[in-house]
């Protein structure tokens, strides 16, 4: 079963968590009753099935895709912060987009004997092996962003931006700008990473609708090229990508440190006005840019909103209660007139 929250009912979903006896998810749904067996036996063992709030302070362990990424701070932060609330103990460790060092962090979580672990994956479909240990343990494993992508191990539940659909508003972004003339368009993309695969997933339905159309000129997507979603990577594909098409019309990069690296790249090959970049995630560094004009536009996503509704479901999890397989929070595009109102980008907020 998917859940696919509108921005509004996410905001609320948050708010009817603080209400006791509020289940925002009703009855469990007869398609996974088969479940409970499992769930129950996950919960009779290992380390986090002898904690209790009034002996035992839960500690959460957290492995990061990185956290050289501000958006990945922000999640590390709001859910430090969330789970002090709720009296949990926090660990933070970096897993620097390198699958095995994620591995033996979460190795680390079980010998350590965290209540929960909480991943954003650096291999959507190698991290299972270090799922499933955890599995194995009796600790349940929640992930947020980055979903893993395989079968042999459970995920509790997974909270993220409808990538899907951002990347869908992604392709109308460039639609906008291209619909009247048709053009090459680069992809800066990430492929190693689930969240990613579905942005341009999403993007490329846009563009093959658009190209279906009759008598609109064809927007062609020219190259695809591997940014790592990192600021050095992506200016190393936007070089690689311009200079096998010196004719570029626009860009699309998986995320904010990709697409600021793109810029760079573009301006140093002369190429920064005819060539238009949206971005996806609306960091405040993209934010700023788009303010700048570097940018055009982001389908951003709320990352505190991500980190906050996670340890809400940790917490119901503790306390016995269903929780949902997965949570959507819908994107929203951002553009200069948005930064232009943007409270976090007035000159007192920056100097802070």
């Amino acid at each position: 079963m998917v859940y696919r929250f509108s921005l509004a009912a996410t905001v609320l979903l948050v708010a009817c968590f603080a209400l006791p006896g509020c289940n925002p998810t009703g009855p469990p749904d007869p398609a996974t009753a088969g479940d409970t067996d499992s769930a129950t036996s996950t919960r009779t063992q290992g380390p986090a099935a002898d904690a209790s709030p009034a002996t035992t302070t839960r500690r959460i362990g957290y492995s990061a895709l990185t956290l050289t990424n501000p958006f990945f701070r922000i999640i590390a932060d709001t859910m430090q912060q969330e789970a002090k609330q709720k009296g949990y103990e926090f660990s933070v460790v970096s897993g620097d987009q390198d699958v095995n060092r994620q591995t033996a962090q979460v190795e680390d979580f079980i010998v350590q004997g965290v209540a929960a672990i909480v991943l954003n994956p650096c291999d959507s479909k190698a991290i299972g092996t270090a799922i499933r240990k955890a599995n194995e343990a009796g600790i349940p494993v929640f992930t947020n962003d980055i979903q893993y992508a395989g079968s042999d191990a459970k995920v509790e539940c997974h909270v993220a931006t409808d990538n899907l659909q951002g990347g869908r508003l992604a392709g109308q972004a460039i639609v906008k700008l291209l619909e009247e003339t048709g053009g090459k368009v680069a992809i800066v993309d990430y492929p190693d990473v689930e969240s990613c695969q579905l942005r341009v997933k999403g993007f490329r339905e846009i563009i093959e609708q658009h190209n279906a159309t009759p008598g609109r000129p064809p927007i062609e997507i020219a190259t695809v090229l591997n940014g790592q979603g990192a600021r050095e990577a992506g200016h190393a594909a936007a070089r690689d990508a311009i200079q096998a098409h010196p004719d570029l019309n626009a860009l699309f990069a998986i995320n904010d440190p990709s697409a600021l690296g793109a810029r760079v790249a573009l301006e140093e090959s002369g190429k920064a006005d005819q060539v238009r970049i949206v971005g996806f995630d609306g960091a405040i560094e993209g934010r700023q840019a788009i303010l700048a004009g570097k940018i055009v536009c982001d389908p951003v996503q709320f990352p505190d909103r991500m980190a906050q509704t996670t340890i809400e479901m940790i917490s119901r999890w503790f306390a016995g209660d269903e929780v949902p397989p997965e949570i959507l929070i819908p994107s929203e595009l951002y553009y200069r007139e948005d930064a232009v109102k943007d409270p976090a980008l007035q000159p007192s907020s920056i100097a802070k």
